[in-house]
Order: C-alpha cells, then structure tokens, then sequence
C-alpha cells in the first residue's frame, strides 16, 4: 500500500484554467498584446505562470522590460481573481478524504508560484490535511525536475517505492521517472491520453475513485 500520494493541482485535483487564462488575457490586453481563447489555454499551461505567459506573446517581447510588467500584472490579478471559476473536478474531494481515512499522507506539487498554490489548496480543502504543499519558489527548479517530490518524501517521512504520482500531464509523468517514483496520468486534465501515453504513465485513470485500485502496485524497477 503506498503510504503518500503526490498530487499534481492545475488539471488534476483543480480546474483552473478559466481563472488563468482571464489572468493571461488582462495582462495582455492591458499591455497592448492580443488576447487567446480560453481552448489555447490548455496548451500553455504546466510549467508556471512565467512560461504560460511567454507562450502567450510574441518571441520579441520575451525578453523585455514590458514582459517583466505584463508578468506581475498577470499575478496581481491573478492573486485577486484565483477562486473565482476554479473548482474541484467531480470525486476529488472525496477520493481525498477516503485517502486520508486510510492512512495515507497526501502533498501537492506544483509550477504556480507557492503564495499561490498555498492559497487556492487552502481555499478549497479547508478539512483535508496535506504533509506538503510544494509551489514554485525562487531558486527552486519546476517540474520536470524532481526537487518538488524529493520534499514531498522528506516531510511525509517516506521512501520513493512507498509514494505515487498523479497527473494530468506529460511533464508530471517525467517528474516521477526522474524522482523514481510511480506514476498515475489522469484523462480528464488539461492535457490529451497521448501524451501520457508517450510519457509513460505507469497507470492511466479515467476517474478519481480508480486511484484507490492502483495503490498496492508497485512499477518501478528497484531502486539501488
């Protein structure tokens, strides 16, 4: 039985698309830059805010002074306007109290920044007790660098065969592989099967309540 599941937030235990890509879209529009329909959001999310708004202007103005602007304009609204659309998807709540019912620890890993990921998990579970709730922080590498997991396991106390992953995207999926630590990919994030497919999920979920069925696997090779 795993004794911690390692969460991804944004397309996984949260829909948020819709409050980040207004965020997105006040900054750009704010600073002169067309805006994106909310369906181009999916595919520019996943690696923080600071990619998710250079994916969402034109190259030459990456690497700008007005970007550095349209970055924090993106965050002041955000911060404001972070729970005004977001929600759980259907099972989440529950499939985290039966997690914790059972025993098991539970942490977030995430690229949004920390003040933020710390805000929103608050927000909507205030009852359901997390051992880590790891965000971006400065000087810390973002998925898919393993760093975030390795706190996951430090705070809950626990070994890398006794943990699993779960994801909406191919970027969670390539964190687990380099943390060592299984891996379930979840279909109805951000992100399309395929690329969790070419990921190499360990396991593939089409609702919450089939993680529970997945936590006595154990995929990885040993660790030496």
């Amino acid at each position: 039985m795993k004794k911690l599941v390692i969460f991804d937030l944004d397309g996984t235990l949260l829909n948020t698309i819709e409050d980040l890509g207004h965020a997105a879209n006040y900054a750009l529009e704010k600073n002169g830059f067309q805006t994106h329909s909310m369906a181009s959001y999916p595919f520019f999310v996943g690696n923080g805010v600071r990619r998710l708004l250079e994916r969402a202007i034109p190259e030459e103005f990456r690497n700008t002074v007005i970007f550095e602007t349209a970055l924090r304009d993106l965050k002041d609204y955000y911060d404001v306007h972070n729970t005004d659309c977001t929600k759980p998807y259907g099972g989440i709540v529950e499939l985290l109290a039966t997690l914790r019912s059972r025993g098991v620890q539970l942490a977030v890993v995430s690229n949004k920044y920390q003040s933020a990921v710390e805000h929103i998990v608050g927000h909507f579970f205030p009852d359901i007790e997390f051992v880590a709730v790891v965000g971006q922080t400065e000087g810390m590498n973002v998925k898919p660098d393993p760093s975030c997991v390795f706190k996951a396991l430090v705070a809950a106390g626990v070994g890398k065969r006794e943990a699993v992953m779960v994801g909406d995207s191919g970027i969670d999926m390539e964190t687990a592989r380099r943390a060592c630590v299984d891996s379930i990919g979840v279909t109805w994030g951000f992100r399309p099967v395929k690329e969790l497919v070419e990921s190499y999920a360990n396991v593939i979920v089409n609702s919450p309540s089939e993680i529970l069925d997945h936590l006595d696997s154990d995929y990885c090779a040993p660790i030496l």
